[in-house]
């Protein structure tokens, strides 16, 4: 049984993710790939993280002649989980040219969990909902052996035309039975090449969780859900140790939802790793109200954390507690000192646009950004994805945009207190103004002492001249908007 794997995610279609060129491996496919090779499958890969256009897999459609050809998009990646129409687009003409070579064909991405009858009419044979690498190794055996497989747990389908969804499969608990990634099927050295050109070092991914347990009405979670099943420490250090081998990474960041939320994770990791001599830096994502338990900064720290990203989300604690957040303002401001005091960057999600933010909570959010200037902001509106309460809230008014194109759209797709110009303009104040505070903080700095300072650092504070003028020019059209 041959099988083609690969994914719907090009880099290339998606501007601002091609001009930063920081490209992470598509992990979904790889793991996928690594349980059809467990089961004596024989798997080729196709990468489209670089891909020109859509129609180039036509190459190894026509070179390996699959019986299968299997979509298989990450779910640790923010990216996959927006379901950008663009990638969507690619996979249905993807899907399109397999059908004409004669391959059966199975997607499974958060996409396709939630729009699989759009999949199914443009010619899939299967749609893989939720967690899949069970499923996907049912399904290949049963077809080899040529058993029905119509009926099995975990996907949908058409039988006599008519499209069926059959009942879920269980979610798999042991996250360590499942192989590691296949690396090898990918070409490492083009994704190590373009982060040295970009970055000046070579950072890799790793999933070491699946799932969060929390309950933010605007988070979708329709591959893992809203369990917490973590891989053992040993299992995680031992793939570290394969990869730092085989590639020679200088950076991990650790793609978890919600990073070592297993009470006493955090501290038997940084202890294995100063056993094993394993030295990298890494970054993580995180809650606030977590990182202010026990001692979980400091183990972050010794461990080798750089980054953690919080979802900050807003300094209002008004629109934390329609979102269901489950966090304080004041925990975002802990948390961010701690971070610091242990050297450990802090970068914060914002989050503008919630159902009844007001301009009195905008102008909270811009001053927690301006007190505690986070290492990097990432900055977005509200966006509804399917099988949140959010979504339900705003469906109806979801009629000609449901998707953005790509991660730089930022269109608001409902309607709210502003426009959805006023919002695009707040996206390029607040970074505007946050550059400026962040500028004149190192500008300060310098001028208490220059030692230890570098051409950054100067680079950084004379930045404070421009962003000046510009962050005015930015301010006096977001309120000609807000007037309006």
């Amino acid at each position: 049984m041959k099988v083609l794997v690969t994914h719907s995610y090009f880099l290339r279609f998606d501007p601002k993710q091609w001009e930063l060129q920081q490209p992470y491996a598509p992990l979904g496919a790889m793991y996928a790939a690594a349980v059809l090779r467990k089961n004596n499958f024989e798997v080729s890969f196709h990468d489209t993280m670089f891909s020109q256009k859509a129609n180039e897999v036509l190459i190894p459609l026509q070179k390996n002649k699959p019986d299968w050809f299997i979509i298989y998009d990450d779910g640790f990646n923010y990216l996959t989980k927006m379901c950008l129409t663009n990638m969507r687009e690619a996979a249905f003409e993807m899907i399109t040219l397999a059908k004409k070579q004669g391959c059966k064909i199975a997607v499974s991405s958060s996409d396709s969990t939630d729009h699989f009858e759009e999949y199914l009419q443009k010619g899939a044979d299967v749609v893989l909902l939720g967690e899949a690498e069970e499923t996907i190794e049912e399904l290949i055996k049963l077809d080899q052996q040529q058993q029905d497989w119509h009926h099995i747990k975990g996907i949908a389908c058409k039988i006599n035309d008519n499209i069926v969804s059959n009942s879920r499969r269980v979610v798999i608990k042991n996250l360590d039975e499942i192989p590691f990634p296949s690396w090898d099927l990918i070409d490492v050295n083009q994704y190590k090449q373009r982060w040295l050109q970009s970055s000046g070092y070579f950072s890799i991914n790793m999933g070491t969780t699946r799932g969060c347990p929390y309950k933010c009405n605007w988070c979708a979670k329709p591959i893992y859900g809203n369990r917490y099943n973590s891989r053992s420490v040993q299992n995680v250090v031992e793939e570290l140790k394969m990869l730092k081998q085989s590639y020679n990474f200088d950076h991990v960041w650790f793609c978890d939802d919600i990073f070592g939320l297993k009470p006493g994770w955090v501290k038997t990791f940084a202890d294995v790793l100063e056993k094993e001599k394993l030295k990298f830096e890494f970054k993580i994502q995180s809650r606030v109200d977590l990182l202010l338990e026990d001692k979980q900064i400091a183990d972050l720290a010794r461990a080798g954390c750089t980054n953690v990203w919080v979802g900050a989300e807003s300094g209002s604690q008004k629109i934390l507690d329609a979102m269901d957040k489950g966090t304080k303002v004041e925990q975002i401001y802990e948390a961010t000192r701690l971070l610091k005091n242990n050297s450990i960057k802090p970068a914060f999600f914002i989050q503008f646009g919630y159902l009844g933010e007001t301009m009195k909570d905008i102008e909270k959010t811009i001053k927690m950004i301006n007190d505690l200037l986070p290492e990097d902001i990432g900055v977005s509106v509200s966006y509804p994805l399917p099988g949140t309460s959010f979504y339900e809230k705003v469906k109806h008014e979801l009629v000609n945009k449901t998707n953005w194109s790509d991660s730089d759209d930022l269109a608001l797709m409902f309607k709210n207190t502003y426009s959805a110009d006023f919002y695009k303009q707040l996206h390029r104040y607040v970074h505007k103004n946050y550059r400026k505070h962040q500028a004149l903080a190192t500008l300060k700095g310098l001028l208490k002492t220059v030692k230890n300072s570098n051409f950054h650092t100067y680079k950084r504070a004379a930045s404070y001249l421009w962003y000046v003028p510009a962050t005015i020019i930015e301010k006096q059209k977001l309120n000609r908007l807000q007037h309006e």
